[in-house]
Formats: structure tokens, sequence, C-alpha cells
């Protein structure tokens, strides 16, 4: 196999259901008919290039520590300055520019709420400019696996259950440390929950079956290679939002789910009179038209013309990381 059919299928067969056994990589090899340290030398070449984020878990939200999505209206002249006065918080993962009077928009992860809210006051703080916060209310879709191979399968069941969000259960003071070490993805060693076990202080079979629980809960939503849209070409990506009557949005929200080319679907909050929708989705696409033909073919399909919305474009984006809990 070349370096570039590895390349593909490492990005693509792997971003959910990765092996959790303790020796992964050589797993991952044996399917694919390569030495170990092909797979583990090329997963190393995708990161280092910015393909690939990590290989780990992506934790759900709300079902450990707390989390928000923020917005702000910010000058355009100070734009830069405020966006780097931002990131420079490790709470803030995702920050980027959208097209829109509130043109800021990142993602705020604490290992609780008061820690949540310090660090959001924190960050208001230090640009001088109001915030949104539009914390998840309820998901109805939450993936952001990217198919490069053009199969459309969509990893969510045929009926979307809503599950109201319950507080957290808090940690005990392994998983935290479990929790911690996850943050920066599994080291590129033969052994990595070897090498997790020896940071939290457990042995490598009680790190694998932990995670496998955790994956088993649906507190880890997927656990994989997490990969950098971006880089894979995905650079026409849009925020679409919807003020749906709140007596319909579940049922909205749920048709929303189950389209192909959505990644993300929840509800939000309101915040009037500054933002009227409460119903987000995320679409992305290679090509700007081909998202907004989607969006508009979607909205006729779902009978969304009578709904006011709206569609955010990402411009720049200023910061992608992992979430970090603590």
């Amino acid at each position: 196999m070349t370096d570039g059919a590895l390349d593909f299928r490492l990005l693509n067969d792997f971003q959910r259901d990765f092996p959790l056994c303790p020796a992964p990589f050589a797993e991952l090899a044996a399917r694919l008919g390569v030495a170990e340290a092909a797979v583990l030398r090329v997963l190393d070449a995708l990161r280092r290039e910015g393909k690939v984020a990590r290989v780990g878990a992506v934790f759900a939200p709300k079902r450990i520590g707390a989390s928000t999505l923020a917005a702000m209206a910010v000058p355009a002249d100070k734009l830069a300055a405020v966006a780097a006065a931002v990131n420079r918080f490790p709470e803030v993962n995702h920050n980027y520019e959208r097209e829109h009077r509130y043109n800021l928009w990142f993602v705020v992860t604490a290992g609780s709420e008061g820690r949540l809210q310090a660090a959001l006051g924190a960050i208001a703080q230090a640009t001088d400019c109001p915030l949104l916060q539009l914390p998840l209310l309820q998901e109805y879709h939450i993936d952001l696996g990217f198919s490069l191979d053009g199969k459309t399968d969509k990893p969510i069941p045929p009926t979307v259950t809503r599950q109201a969000f319950v507080p957290p259960t808090p940690l005990g003071e392994l998983e935290r440390r479990l929790v911690m070490a996850l943050q920066e993805g599994l080291p590129l060693f033969i052994r990595p929950f070897s090498v997790l076990a020896s940071r939290v202080g457990c042995d490598e079979g009680e790190v694998i079956e932990r995670i496998r629980r955790w994956c088993a809960e649906g507190i880890i939503k997927r656990f994989g290679v997490i990969v950098r849209h971006r880089e894979l070409g995905y650079t026409a990506n849009a925020m679409l939002v919807h003020d749906i009557p709140d007596e319909r949005v579940g049922e909205v929200g749920e048709n929303l789910a189950r389209e192909q080319g959505v990644t993300l679907c929840y509800q939000r909050p309101r915040v009037l009179p500054e933002w009227r929708y409460n119903l987000f989705c995320m679409i992305h696409g290679q090509a700007r038209a081909e998202v907004e033909a989607n969006i508009a073919e979607l909205r006729r399909r779902l009978n969304l013309g009578g709904y006011a919305y709206d569609v955010l474009f990402s411009l720049t984006r200023f910061k992608q990381a992992g979430a970090r809990y603590a």
C-alpha cells in the first residue's frame, strides 16, 4: 500500500470505532495489511501536517464539565486583537470569524459551571466586549466525522431520541486524571494505553475498560482519528440558524439531524433582542455554492420557508483545539 493510500484509509476509515485494545496501532496495521511502524509514521506525519488534530476521544457536551458557545460583535478593525485575546484562554478550544454582525464565535469549556462562568467573565473583561452565552439546550446530532470517499451513510439512527440534560456526574480522582490524559490524545507509541495508565496511576486494562464504558454510556461521542476539516478541503462551512416556535423546535431539529449534509444540529437559547434564533446546524462543504444549494434544498424539502433564518459562513479560523476540562 502506498503512503497516499495509507493516508486516505487512516483519515477516512478510523474516525470512529477505533480499536480499544492494548496494541491498537498493530490492530490497525493488521486490518490495512501494512507494518505497525508504517501506521505510526503516517499518523505522526498527518498530525505534523495539521490534517489530524489527535487520535482519541470526543467527549459529549455537558456529560462532563461545562461548556457554552459564545458570540461577540467586534468592530472590524479590532477583530484580530480581540480574537488573539480570546485565544489566550485555555478554556477556549474553537474560535472562528463568521459573516454576521456577531462576527466572533467561540466555544468555552471548563471542569465545572463555576469555572466556566469565571472564564467567560475574564474573557469579557480582557476584551472589553459584551458576549452572548448560547449554551447547548438539546442535542439532535453531533458527530463531525468527514467522509472522504463520497459515501454519505450517516451514523445516526432513523429516529432521534430527545434526552433532557442532567447535571454531569462528578468524576472520581482516577477518572479526572484520565480525562486530563486524554485531552492531548493517544501517544503514538506501540502501547498507548499503557502510557496513559502510567500517567493516570492505574493499569492498562482499567484505562481501556473505562474508555469502553464511557463510549457505551455516550460520555465519549466518538473515539478515533480526529481530523481537521479545512486541511481536508472542507473550507466552505456555514452555521445555519433558524427561529423555530418552541413547540416545533424538537420536530424540526430531528428532521434536520437526519439530513446527510448536516454535521451538527442542536437547540440553543434565544437572547432577545440581540439574538432571535434557537435552532443551529452546521453544514460543511468544499465549495460555497454547494453549501448554499444544500441549504436551499433542505429548507425547501423540510418546509422551513416560513421561518426566519440566517447563514453565517466561517471566514477565519483563529483557533481549533480539543476541549480542555482541566
